[in-house]
């Protein structure tokens, strides 16, 4: 059966949470397939920030052939504070190979990975690394491990000791038996005669779970008739493609062991090219993983190729209908770009000057847009600075250093708060956004300062009032008078301001009523705390008017002088925003998570299972926006990684004590 389009590249993505180890294993796939050692750092994490962390934290690309197939990997990061910008580039591969360790207590780790690759339809495989430092057995590892899948996990390998370590591994599917050897392919021997029983057993297993989606296979068990090798594969190959199933590998990336058997596995049964463009909805043309700016060469989009070549110098449509041109193709691997002509079927190129290419839009070559079937959903900020240019010269190079940043990392946002006077950069954790300020200052040479952002808080009054005004100014020639009465009334939470006027009999030409709107509006921009004012009505009952003297302009300022005196006299009280969180937690973790929001000033809302994600559990709460800044990192820390949590403003709520008197006093020295 055809499994994969003739001549087509096949694209693997290596997935799973940090330090499991994914580019190691990029690297010995490298070498396994090269015979030729890879250095450290040649082909993944070369950027200075990845080496100062000991981990990735972009994607690394590379490519290599084995028997004459050419493979491209992209090695995912593992934190979630980087993940963002893996949500474009998975729809586009064809197989993702899950990294594990052999620890299950380090089972749940892999939930979110393997979650996100059933939405989006993704088949994958997983390898369980590092099993030259496994001390318990792999059914155990499996057992941990099988509820966070949705898939079945069907072994393809058992392993065989050599005292308390690994030595080598049985392949169900071949029925051979191999040994580890350092530095060299493992070596097949006979199946030891203690272990035969062990093999049929653990091979019978596989096809059992194999035949709940396969009829034919499943009376052929029922009958004691044994399937050959031949349909065996095929089956594989299919519930594989199908994402059926989520085969098991393992071995180790830093020794070489199981790596040359896994490549043969993904030769013959990743799936066909032509299924991630029809998953993606590409007929012809570059499909946008991400988008880099590499110094003298400018913006590149590195993007894979579907349909047919992409040739240097070929028109692209985008998606918005606008055109452009490849304007030079190079070949990735690592850091390190290589010129072509051309870049095949199912290849990651870099394309040069398509500026307005974006990550995960269709560079088209019918002539016609294309629009992704379905687009990555974007992720939301969980943790924002506020910065600024540490010298004032730099301030429009920053603007458009942090331009080009959040472009290439779809986990990034730049937002102007124009009330608090701030430049807002956030992200997905507090180390991603530290990693996008140490760029900026590498790439870019802008030294930044930052700030806690801001807290919008309100003021509002608790009773109302009626209180008169006037305006009057004498300075030679024409002077300023107005005189207005008005009154001042609360009204219920999140009505905002309402003005209206009851004025009669002209004491206030209607002219300008409008004049003392803009005024108490004018007024209403800072209270006596320091912040705006709102959910109340103020109504113009009465004035007085000059006939020389009354102007426009005095009617403004009479507003802001009523207003003022107004809510000195009846004092304010101080309004914070609270947020409505869903936070989403591991079950054992729950607990401590609902004690971190109460001592948060959180009101717990509620806890229940998280919809579809076994072992999780969905908790609902009130929390002040002021006490959300670094919660995100609590939160990750109490749930090895993994928490996370979604936030929406609901209601604003009056602060009083301590608090209060802190927000006020911050308010008053800022200005």
């Amino acid at each position: 059966m055809a499994i994969r389009d003739a001549g087509s590249v096949r694209a693997l993505a290596l997935v799973g949470p940090t330090s499991a180890g994914k580019t190691a294993l990029m690297e010995a796939l490298l070498e396994a397939a090269t015979g030729q050692a890879v250095r450290p750092g040649e082909v993944g994490d070369s950027s200075p920030e990845a080496r100062a962390r000991g981990h990735s934290v972009e994607l690394n690309l590379a490519g290599f052939e084995f028997l004459g197939d050419r493979y491209v990997v992209v090695d995912c990061p593992g934190s979630l504070e980087f993940c963002a910008e893996i949500d474009p580039a998975l729809p586009a591969m064809d197989l993702a190979i899950v990294v594990a360790e052999p620890d299950p207590a380090k089972a749940a780790l892999l939930q979110p990975t393997l979650r996100e690759l059933e939405r989006l339809g993704v088949p994958h495989a997983l390898f369980i690394n590092k099993m030259d430092q496994a001390r318990g057995g792999l059914q155990d590892l499996l057992d941990a491990l099988a509820p966070v899948s949705s898939a079945p996990l069907v072994a393809r390998q058992i392993p065989t000791w050599k005292g308390d370590r690994v030595a080598g591994y049985i392949d169900l599917a071949l029925e051979r038996c191999f040994v580890y050897r350092p530095g060299k392919p493992s070596e097949q021997v006979e199946i030891p005669g203690e272990l035969q029983q062990e093999e049929a057993q653990a091979r019978f297993h596989m096809l059992e779970q194999m035949a709940d989606f396969d009829d034919e296979l499943m009376e052929q068990l029922l009958s004691d008739v044994t399937p050959s090798r031949d349909a065996v594969f095929a089956d594989l190959v299919k519930e594989l493609n199908d994402g059926a199933i989520v085969p098991v590998f393992f071995g180790s990336a830093q020794n070489g062991f199981g790596v040359r058997r896994l490549l043969k596995a993904l030769r013959h049964e990743t799936p066909a090219a032509s299924k991630a463009a029809d998953r993606l909805g590409v007929t012809r043309g570059a499909y946008v993983l991400k988008t880099a700016y590499a110094g003298q060469s400018g913006k590149l989009a590195y993007a894979r190729v579907f349909g047919a070549k992409l040739t240097d110098g070929a028109e692209l449509t985008l998606p918005d209908g606008a055109k452009s041109r490849a304007g030079g193709l190079s070949q990735v691997q690592g850091a390190a770009l290589k010129k072509i002509s051309e870049a095949s079927v199912g290849d990651i190129c870099a394309i040069g000057k398509v500026e307005a290419a974006a990550a995960g839009q269709i560079l088209s070559t019918t002539g016609q847009p294309q629009a992704v079937k379905a687009a990555a959903r974007p992720r939301r900020p969980l943790f924002a600075v506020a910065l600024m240019a540490r010298n004032r010269n730099d301030d429009v190079r920053l603007s458009g250093a942090l331009g080009k940043l959040v472009e290439e990392d779809p986990g990034l946002s730049l937002t102007h708060d124009a009330e608090q006077r701030q430049v807002l950069l956030a992200g997905q954790g507090e180390g991603h956004v530290r990693l996008a300020l140490e760029r900026l200052k590498r790439r870019f040479g802008v030294e930044i300062d930052t700030v806690q952002p801001k807290t919008p808080y309100r003021e509002t009054i608790g009773r109302g009032t009626t209180h008169r005004a006037r305006h009057k100014k004498q300075s030679g020639g024409h002077g300023q008078f107005a005189d207005v009465s008005i009154e001042v009334r609360p009204l219920p939470r999140g009505s905002g301001f309402v003005f209206q006027s009851k004025v009669v009999g002209g004491a206030v030409p209607r002219q300008w009523v409008p004049a003392v709107e803009m005024g108490v509006r004018d007024g209403l921009q800072k209270g006596p705390l320091g912040f705006p004012v709102t959910d109340l009505e103020v109504t113009l009952v009465d004035g007085m008017t000059h006939s020389v003297d009354s102007s426009e302009m005095a009617f403004r300022t009479v507003g802001r002088l009523a207003i003022d005196e107004a809510l000195k006299a009846l004092g304010t009280v101080l309004l914070e925003p609270i947020e409505k969180l869903t936070v989403y937690s591991p079950s054992p973790s729950a607990s401590h998570v609902t004690s971190a929001l109460t001592a948060r000033r959180g009101q717990i809302l509620g806890l229940g299972p998280r919809e579809d994600w076994r072992g999780w559990e969905r908790i609902e709460a009130y929390l002040p926006q002021s006490e959300r800044q670094d919660l995100i990192a609590e939160l990750r820390g109490l749930t090895q990684g993994l928490g996370a949590f979604e936030a929406d403003f609901d209601h604003m709520s009056e602060l009083h004590g301590r608090l209060a008197e802190e927000a006020a006093q911050g308010s008053r020295a800022a200005q």
